[in-house]
Protein backbone atom coordinates (compact mmCIF):
# COMPACT_ATOMS: atom_id res chain seq x y z
CA UNK A 1 0.00 0.00 0.00
CA UNK A 2 0.97 3.37 -1.15
CA UNK A 3 -0.09 6.56 0.84
CA UNK A 4 0.82 9.86 0.45
CA UNK A 5 0.77 12.84 3.31
CA UNK A 6 0.18 16.89 2.34
CA UNK A 7 1.84 18.78 5.01
CA UNK A 8 4.94 18.19 6.74
CA UNK A 9 4.34 20.13 9.54
CA UNK A 10 3.75 18.14 13.26
CA UNK A 11 0.27 15.97 12.32
CA UNK A 12 2.49 14.91 8.73
CA UNK A 13 5.30 14.01 9.65
CA UNK A 14 3.92 11.82 12.73
CA UNK A 15 1.08 10.20 10.40
CA UNK A 16 4.05 9.90 7.95
CA UNK A 17 6.50 8.06 10.05
CA UNK A 18 4.07 5.84 12.39
CA UNK A 19 2.55 4.70 8.94
CA UNK A 20 5.42 4.03 7.44
CA UNK A 21 6.99 2.14 10.88
CA UNK A 22 4.40 -0.47 9.90
CA UNK A 23 5.96 -1.49 6.49
CA UNK A 24 3.44 1.08 4.54
CA UNK A 25 5.13 2.76 1.29
CA UNK A 26 4.43 7.01 2.31
CA UNK A 27 5.34 10.12 0.57
CA UNK A 28 5.20 13.25 2.26
CA UNK A 29 4.76 16.76 0.51
CA UNK A 30 5.54 19.94 1.24
CA UNK A 31 5.62 22.98 -0.66
CA UNK A 32 8.84 24.24 1.13
CA UNK A 33 11.86 23.17 -0.67
CA UNK A 34 13.82 23.83 2.36
CA UNK A 35 11.62 22.03 5.13
CA UNK A 36 11.72 18.91 2.22
CA UNK A 37 15.68 19.06 1.92
CA UNK A 38 16.23 19.22 5.65
CA UNK A 39 14.26 16.34 5.92
CA UNK A 40 16.23 14.56 3.32
CA UNK A 41 19.35 15.14 5.29
CA UNK A 42 17.53 14.22 8.81
CA UNK A 43 17.23 17.47 9.76
CA UNK A 44 13.37 17.48 11.76
CA UNK A 45 11.86 20.83 12.12
CA UNK A 46 10.06 19.87 14.96
CA UNK A 47 11.09 18.48 18.73
CA UNK A 48 9.18 15.24 19.65
CA UNK A 49 10.49 12.36 21.71
CA UNK A 50 11.14 9.51 19.43
CA UNK A 51 9.76 10.94 16.03
CA UNK A 52 13.58 12.06 14.43
CA UNK A 53 14.81 7.97 15.17
CA UNK A 54 12.16 6.86 13.89
CA UNK A 55 12.43 9.20 10.44
CA UNK A 56 15.87 8.33 9.83
CA UNK A 57 15.50 4.63 10.44
CA UNK A 58 12.25 4.84 7.69
CA UNK A 59 13.72 6.90 5.23
CA UNK A 60 17.14 4.06 5.36
CA UNK A 61 14.53 1.48 4.49
CA UNK A 62 13.48 3.60 1.42
CA UNK A 63 9.17 3.59 3.46
CA UNK A 64 9.85 7.13 3.98
CA UNK A 65 10.33 9.72 1.25
CA UNK A 66 10.24 13.63 0.84
CA UNK A 67 8.81 15.27 -2.01
CA UNK A 68 8.18 18.87 -2.94
CA UNK A 69 6.15 16.85 -6.17
CA UNK A 70 2.57 16.62 -5.35
CA UNK A 71 1.56 15.71 -8.75
CA UNK A 72 3.44 12.29 -8.69
CA UNK A 73 2.69 11.71 -5.15
CA UNK A 74 -1.02 11.75 -6.07
CA UNK A 75 -0.75 9.79 -9.15
CA UNK A 76 1.59 7.20 -7.10
CA UNK A 77 -1.38 6.85 -4.26
CA UNK A 78 -4.70 5.45 -3.47
CA UNK A 79 -4.80 7.53 -0.49
CA UNK A 80 -4.12 10.84 0.30
CA UNK A 81 -4.23 12.38 3.49
CA UNK A 82 -4.61 16.12 4.29
CA UNK A 83 -2.68 17.26 6.85
CA UNK A 84 -1.63 20.95 6.24
CA UNK A 85 -2.11 23.77 8.85
CA UNK A 86 -5.70 25.59 9.60
CA UNK A 87 -4.48 28.68 10.86
CA UNK A 88 -7.10 30.75 12.90
CA UNK A 89 -8.52 33.76 11.22
CA UNK A 90 -8.68 37.42 12.91
CA UNK A 91 -12.11 36.24 13.81
CA UNK A 92 -11.05 33.12 15.09
CA UNK A 93 -12.37 30.79 12.24
CA UNK A 94 -10.22 28.21 10.53
CA UNK A 95 -8.49 29.22 7.40
CA UNK A 96 -9.24 26.35 5.10
CA UNK A 97 -6.95 27.88 2.25
CA UNK A 98 -4.53 25.53 2.53
CA UNK A 99 -6.89 22.38 2.68
CA UNK A 100 -8.50 23.82 0.18
CA UNK A 101 -5.44 23.85 -2.67
CA UNK A 102 -4.74 20.85 -1.83
CA UNK A 103 -8.02 19.57 -2.83
CA UNK A 104 -7.34 21.16 -6.16
CA UNK A 105 -4.15 19.67 -6.37
CA UNK A 106 -5.79 15.99 -5.88
CA UNK A 107 -7.87 17.15 -8.94
CA UNK A 108 -5.95 18.09 -11.04
CA UNK A 109 -3.55 15.02 -10.58
CA UNK A 110 -5.50 12.14 -9.83
CA UNK A 111 -5.27 9.44 -12.40
CA UNK A 112 -7.43 6.78 -10.58
CA UNK A 113 -10.06 6.16 -8.13
CA UNK A 114 -8.38 7.75 -4.87
CA UNK A 115 -9.72 8.36 -1.18
CA UNK A 116 -8.69 11.95 0.35
CA UNK A 117 -8.31 12.22 3.85
CA UNK A 118 -8.27 15.31 6.00
CA UNK A 119 -6.02 15.06 8.93
CA UNK A 120 -6.39 18.81 9.40
CA UNK A 121 -8.79 19.77 12.26
CA UNK A 122 -11.35 21.61 10.20
CA UNK A 123 -14.79 23.07 10.55
CA UNK A 124 -17.95 20.90 10.51
CA UNK A 125 -18.74 20.79 6.49
CA UNK A 126 -15.20 21.08 5.21
CA UNK A 127 -15.53 17.41 3.60
CA UNK A 128 -18.30 19.41 1.27
CA UNK A 129 -16.22 21.82 -0.05
CA UNK A 130 -12.94 19.63 -0.29
CA UNK A 131 -15.35 17.69 -2.92
CA UNK A 132 -16.49 20.00 -4.78
CA UNK A 133 -13.09 21.32 -5.09
CA UNK A 134 -11.87 18.22 -6.29
CA UNK A 135 -14.97 17.69 -8.53
CA UNK A 136 -14.44 20.88 -10.14
CA UNK A 137 -11.01 19.86 -11.35
CA UNK A 138 -11.67 16.99 -12.52
CA UNK A 139 -14.90 18.73 -14.56
CA UNK A 140 -11.93 21.11 -16.25
CA UNK A 141 -10.27 18.21 -17.29
CA UNK A 142 -13.46 16.98 -18.52
CA UNK A 143 -12.14 13.47 -16.86
CA UNK A 144 -14.91 11.17 -15.13
CA UNK A 145 -12.58 9.50 -11.99
CA UNK A 146 -14.10 8.02 -9.20
CA UNK A 147 -13.37 9.57 -5.50
CA UNK A 148 -14.17 9.52 -2.21
CA UNK A 149 -13.56 12.19 0.55
CA UNK A 150 -12.95 11.04 4.43
CA UNK A 151 -12.21 12.85 7.75
CA UNK A 152 -9.64 11.44 10.04
CA UNK A 153 -9.09 13.45 13.06
CA UNK A 154 -5.82 13.25 14.91
CA UNK A 155 -5.72 12.97 18.81
CA UNK A 156 -2.75 13.03 19.33
CA UNK A 157 -0.88 14.74 22.48
CA UNK A 158 2.55 16.67 21.95
CA UNK A 159 5.09 15.22 23.83
CA UNK A 160 3.94 11.27 23.36
CA UNK A 161 1.88 11.75 19.95
CA UNK A 162 4.34 8.29 18.71
CA UNK A 163 2.28 6.51 21.77
CA UNK A 164 -0.72 7.85 20.68
CA UNK A 165 -0.39 7.24 16.99
CA UNK A 166 0.71 3.76 17.61
CA UNK A 167 -1.36 2.58 20.62
CA UNK A 168 -4.25 4.77 20.10
CA UNK A 169 -7.56 4.60 22.73
CA UNK A 170 -9.75 5.25 19.34
CA UNK A 171 -9.53 5.92 15.97
CA UNK A 172 -12.03 8.30 14.52
CA UNK A 173 -13.01 8.38 11.12
CA UNK A 174 -16.15 9.78 9.18
CA UNK A 175 -16.91 8.01 5.38
CA UNK A 176 -19.01 7.98 3.08
CA UNK A 177 -18.61 4.76 1.14
CA UNK A 178 -18.47 1.17 1.83
CA UNK A 179 -15.39 1.28 0.08
CA UNK A 180 -13.57 3.93 1.83
CA UNK A 181 -14.34 1.87 5.00
CA UNK A 182 -12.45 -1.04 3.73
CA UNK A 183 -9.31 0.89 2.72
CA UNK A 184 -9.29 2.58 5.92
CA UNK A 185 -9.74 -0.68 7.64
CA UNK A 186 -6.94 -2.36 6.18
CA UNK A 187 -4.54 1.05 6.78
CA UNK A 188 -5.57 0.95 10.11
CA UNK A 189 -5.36 -2.83 10.39
CA UNK A 190 -1.37 -2.86 12.66
CA UNK A 191 -2.90 -0.38 14.84
CA UNK A 192 -6.26 -2.34 16.40
CA UNK A 193 -4.18 -5.82 16.67
CA UNK A 194 -4.37 -5.06 20.67
CA UNK A 195 -8.19 -4.04 21.00
CA UNK A 196 -7.80 -0.35 19.74
CA UNK A 197 -11.46 0.66 18.28
CA UNK A 198 -11.91 2.25 14.49
CA UNK A 199 -15.03 4.47 15.24
CA UNK A 200 -17.07 4.73 11.55
CA UNK A 201 -19.27 7.07 11.51
CA UNK A 202 -20.58 10.01 9.12
CA UNK A 203 -17.94 12.75 8.20
CA UNK A 204 -19.93 15.56 9.95
CA UNK A 205 -19.75 14.14 12.91
CA UNK A 206 -16.30 12.84 12.39
CA UNK A 207 -15.28 16.62 12.26
CA UNK A 208 -17.22 17.95 15.03
CA UNK A 209 -15.98 14.94 17.22
CA UNK A 210 -12.24 16.68 17.13
CA UNK A 211 -13.41 20.09 17.94
CA UNK A 212 -16.18 18.40 20.50
CA UNK A 213 -13.10 15.78 22.24
CA UNK A 214 -10.64 19.23 22.70
CA UNK A 215 -13.51 21.46 23.59
CA UNK A 216 -14.20 19.19 26.41
CA UNK A 217 -10.20 19.36 27.50
CA UNK A 218 -10.52 22.72 27.32
CA UNK A 219 -13.33 22.82 29.57
CA UNK A 220 -12.19 20.59 32.04
CA UNK A 221 -8.92 22.53 32.60
CA UNK A 222 -10.31 25.94 32.72
CA UNK A 223 -13.15 24.44 35.55
CA UNK A 224 -10.27 23.54 37.40
CA UNK A 225 -8.40 26.38 37.36
CA UNK A 226 -11.69 28.58 38.36
CA UNK A 227 -11.70 26.18 41.53
CA UNK A 228 -8.78 26.88 42.21
CA UNK A 229 -8.48 30.33 42.28
CA UNK A 230 -11.47 30.02 44.29
CA UNK A 231 -9.76 27.80 46.66
CA UNK A 232 -7.41 30.49 47.58
CA UNK A 233 -9.99 33.10 48.31
CA UNK A 234 -11.66 30.67 50.82
CA UNK A 235 -8.93 28.88 52.27
CA UNK A 236 -9.29 25.72 50.71
CA UNK A 237 -6.45 23.16 49.06
CA UNK A 238 -6.95 23.00 44.97
CA UNK A 239 -4.30 20.00 45.86
CA UNK A 240 -6.83 17.95 47.99
CA UNK A 241 -10.28 19.41 46.10
CA UNK A 242 -8.92 17.64 42.90
CA UNK A 243 -8.36 14.62 44.64
CA UNK A 244 -11.80 14.34 46.13
CA UNK A 245 -13.04 14.73 42.97
CA UNK A 246 -11.09 13.03 40.35
CA UNK A 247 -11.90 9.65 42.16
CA UNK A 248 -15.35 10.08 41.26
CA UNK A 249 -15.06 7.81 37.98
CA UNK A 250 -17.35 10.12 36.26
CA UNK A 251 -15.21 12.66 36.43
CA UNK A 252 -11.71 11.16 36.40
CA UNK A 253 -8.79 12.68 37.26
CA UNK A 254 -7.29 13.77 34.08
CA UNK A 255 -7.12 17.70 33.17
CA UNK A 256 -7.86 18.44 36.75
CA UNK A 257 -4.63 19.69 37.67
CA UNK A 258 -4.41 23.35 38.35
CA UNK A 259 -2.10 25.47 36.54
CA UNK A 260 -1.52 29.00 34.51
CA UNK A 261 -3.81 28.40 31.21
CA UNK A 262 -3.74 26.00 28.86
CA UNK A 263 -1.98 26.76 25.10
CA UNK A 264 -0.10 24.87 22.22
CA UNK A 265 -1.44 24.48 18.47
CA UNK A 266 -4.80 22.84 19.39
CA UNK A 267 -7.31 24.12 22.40
CA UNK A 268 -6.92 27.83 22.37
CA UNK A 269 -7.29 27.57 18.36
CA UNK A 270 -10.08 24.45 18.25
CA UNK A 271 -12.21 26.46 21.05
CA UNK A 272 -12.24 29.36 18.82
CA UNK A 273 -13.23 28.06 15.97
CA UNK A 274 -16.32 26.26 17.47
CA UNK A 275 -17.53 28.97 18.63
CA UNK A 276 -17.39 30.71 15.36
CA UNK A 277 -19.36 27.60 13.96
CA UNK A 278 -21.94 28.03 16.33
CA UNK A 279 -22.18 31.87 15.84
CA UNK A 280 -22.47 31.03 12.28
CA UNK A 281 -25.81 29.01 13.11
CA UNK A 282 -27.41 31.58 15.66
CA UNK A 283 -25.84 28.91 18.16
CA UNK A 284 -24.22 30.75 21.37
CA UNK A 285 -22.08 28.70 22.93
CA UNK A 286 -22.23 30.04 26.61
CA UNK A 287 -19.94 27.64 28.20
CA UNK A 288 -16.90 27.44 25.96
CA UNK A 289 -16.80 31.12 25.62
CA UNK A 290 -16.63 31.44 29.69
CA UNK A 291 -13.65 28.70 29.35
CA UNK A 292 -11.61 30.72 26.81
CA UNK A 293 -12.37 33.91 29.00
CA UNK A 294 -11.55 32.02 32.03
CA UNK A 295 -8.21 31.02 30.64
CA UNK A 296 -7.13 34.08 29.03
CA UNK A 297 -7.31 35.53 32.30
CA UNK A 298 -5.23 32.36 34.06
CA UNK A 299 -2.24 33.22 32.02
CA UNK A 300 -1.66 36.39 33.86
CA UNK A 301 -2.16 34.82 37.36
CA UNK A 302 1.54 33.97 37.73
CA UNK A 303 2.42 37.34 37.07
CA UNK A 304 0.08 38.78 39.05
CA UNK A 305 1.07 37.27 42.21
CA UNK A 306 4.88 37.65 41.54
CA UNK A 307 3.57 41.39 41.37
CA UNK A 308 1.71 41.29 43.97
CA UNK A 309 4.67 39.66 46.64
CA UNK A 310 7.23 42.87 45.45
CA UNK A 311 3.84 45.13 46.66
CA UNK A 312 3.20 46.33 43.24
CA UNK A 313 6.68 47.06 41.67
CA UNK A 314 8.55 44.70 39.85
CA UNK A 315 10.68 47.19 38.25
CA UNK A 316 14.74 46.48 38.30
CA UNK A 317 13.84 43.18 39.62
CA UNK A 318 15.24 39.95 37.52
CA UNK A 319 13.00 36.98 37.40
CA UNK A 320 13.93 33.34 36.03
CA UNK A 321 11.74 31.31 34.38
CA UNK A 322 12.21 27.83 34.25
CA UNK A 323 10.14 26.20 31.47
CA UNK A 324 9.15 28.43 28.19
CA UNK A 325 6.93 25.90 25.71
CA UNK A 326 3.46 25.42 26.41
CA UNK A 327 4.04 21.56 27.99
CA UNK A 328 6.84 19.48 28.47
CA UNK A 329 8.60 17.17 25.73
CA UNK A 330 8.20 19.82 23.28
CA UNK A 331 9.42 22.91 21.59
CA UNK A 332 6.21 24.20 20.75
CA UNK A 333 5.18 28.26 22.65
CA UNK A 334 2.04 28.41 20.06
CA UNK A 335 -0.09 30.30 22.69
CA UNK A 336 1.71 29.07 25.70
CA UNK A 337 1.26 31.27 28.86
CA UNK A 338 4.95 31.90 29.00
CA UNK A 339 4.35 34.85 26.15
CA UNK A 340 1.99 36.57 28.24
CA UNK A 341 4.16 36.19 31.75
CA UNK A 342 7.27 37.52 29.70
CA UNK A 343 5.31 40.28 28.26
CA UNK A 344 3.52 41.40 31.32
CA UNK A 345 7.51 41.37 33.14
CA UNK A 346 9.20 42.92 30.77
CA UNK A 347 6.40 46.06 30.53
CA UNK A 348 6.49 46.34 34.22
CA UNK A 349 10.59 46.74 34.29
CA UNK A 350 11.43 43.38 34.95
CA UNK A 351 14.56 41.51 33.99
CA UNK A 352 13.82 37.96 32.54
CA UNK A 353 16.26 35.53 32.53
CA UNK A 354 14.89 31.71 31.65
CA UNK A 355 16.08 28.12 31.13
CA UNK A 356 14.06 25.69 28.85
CA UNK A 357 15.37 22.07 27.84
CA UNK A 358 14.45 22.26 24.27
CA UNK A 359 12.39 25.45 23.48
CA UNK A 360 14.76 28.17 23.73
CA UNK A 361 15.49 28.52 20.00
CA UNK A 362 11.70 28.42 19.53
CA UNK A 363 11.58 30.91 22.24
CA UNK A 364 13.97 33.07 20.58
CA UNK A 365 11.58 34.16 17.73
CA UNK A 366 9.30 35.11 19.97
CA UNK A 367 11.39 36.76 22.48
CA UNK A 368 14.61 38.18 20.66
CA UNK A 369 17.58 39.66 22.65
CA UNK A 370 14.89 41.21 25.31
CA UNK A 371 14.85 38.24 27.64
CA UNK A 372 18.63 36.06 28.82
CA UNK A 373 18.53 32.47 27.69
CA UNK A 374 20.60 29.79 29.71
CA UNK A 375 21.70 26.23 29.16
CA UNK A 376 21.69 25.35 32.89
CA UNK A 377 18.63 25.77 34.70
CA UNK A 378 20.76 27.15 38.17
CA UNK A 379 22.91 29.03 36.11
CA UNK A 380 19.81 30.90 35.43
CA UNK A 381 19.40 31.34 39.20
CA UNK A 382 22.33 33.50 39.61
CA UNK A 383 21.49 37.39 41.29
CA UNK A 384 17.40 36.63 40.60
CA UNK A 385 15.36 38.08 42.99
CA UNK A 386 12.87 34.71 42.49
CA UNK A 387 12.54 31.84 40.17
CA UNK A 388 9.31 30.90 38.93
CA UNK A 389 7.79 27.43 37.19
CA UNK A 390 6.30 27.47 34.15
CA UNK A 391 6.28 24.31 32.84
CA UNK A 392 6.49 21.10 34.35
CA UNK A 393 9.59 19.18 32.65
CA UNK A 394 10.63 16.82 34.50
CA UNK A 395 13.95 17.70 35.43
CA UNK A 396 12.42 20.41 37.68
CA UNK A 397 10.03 18.18 39.80
CA UNK A 398 13.37 17.21 42.47
CA UNK A 399 15.66 20.12 41.72
CA UNK A 400 18.55 21.21 45.19
CA UNK A 401 16.34 23.37 47.18
CA UNK A 402 19.67 23.98 48.77
CA UNK A 403 21.28 25.52 45.73
CA UNK A 404 18.39 27.39 44.75
CA UNK A 405 18.47 29.36 47.93
CA UNK A 406 21.86 29.95 47.95
CA UNK A 407 21.55 31.14 44.19
CA UNK A 408 18.12 33.74 44.49
CA UNK A 409 18.44 37.12 46.33
CA UNK A 410 15.36 36.10 48.22
CA UNK A 411 13.97 32.33 48.95
CA UNK A 412 10.98 33.43 46.64
CA UNK A 413 9.81 31.01 44.13
CA UNK A 414 6.16 31.28 42.40
CA UNK A 415 5.31 27.84 41.23
CA UNK A 416 2.68 28.04 38.18
CA UNK A 417 2.26 24.59 37.86
CA UNK A 418 1.77 22.93 41.48
CA UNK A 419 5.33 20.78 41.31
CA UNK A 420 6.34 21.18 45.03
CA UNK A 421 4.95 20.61 48.59
CA UNK A 422 3.59 23.70 50.57
CA UNK A 423 4.87 22.11 53.25
CA UNK A 424 8.30 20.94 52.07
CA UNK A 425 8.76 24.25 50.81
CA UNK A 426 7.86 25.33 54.37
CA UNK A 427 10.38 23.66 55.80
CA UNK A 428 12.89 24.59 53.35
CA UNK A 429 12.38 28.29 54.31
CA UNK A 430 11.11 29.94 51.38
CA UNK A 431 8.32 31.68 50.18
CA UNK A 432 6.57 29.77 47.95
CA UNK A 433 3.59 30.42 46.01
CA UNK A 434 1.46 28.01 43.63
CA UNK A 435 -2.02 28.08 41.91
CA UNK A 436 -4.81 27.33 44.17
CA UNK A 437 -3.47 26.94 47.71
CA UNK A 438 -3.96 30.12 50.27
CA UNK A 439 0.33 30.25 50.57
CA UNK A 440 0.11 33.51 51.96
CA UNK A 441 -0.19 32.02 55.81
CA UNK A 442 2.98 30.24 54.85
CA UNK A 443 5.22 32.76 53.82
CA UNK A 444 8.12 33.48 56.37
CA UNK A 445 8.85 36.85 57.05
Amino acid sequence: MKITIVGSGYVGLVTGACFSEVGIDVVCVDIDQSKIDNLNNGIIPIYEPGLEEMIVRNMKKERLKFTTNIAAAVKESEIIFISVGTPPDEDGSADLKYVLAVARDCGKHMNKYTLVITKSTVPVGTSLRVKKAIQEELDKRKVNIDFDVASNPEFLKEGAAIDDFLKPDRIVVGIESEYAEELLTQLYKPFVLNGHPIIFMDIVSAEMTKYAANSMLATKISFINDIANLCELVGADINQVRKGIGSDGRIGNKFIYPGIGYGGSCFPKDVQALIKTAGEYNYDLQVLKAVEAVNKAQKSILFNKILNYYNGDVKGKTVTLWGLSFKPHTDDMREAPSLEIVSKLLKAGARVKAYDPVAIPEAKHHFGDTISYYNDQYEALIDSDCLAIITEWPEFRIPNFNVIKKLLKTPAVFDGRNIYDKDEMRQNEFDYFCIGVDTVRYILK
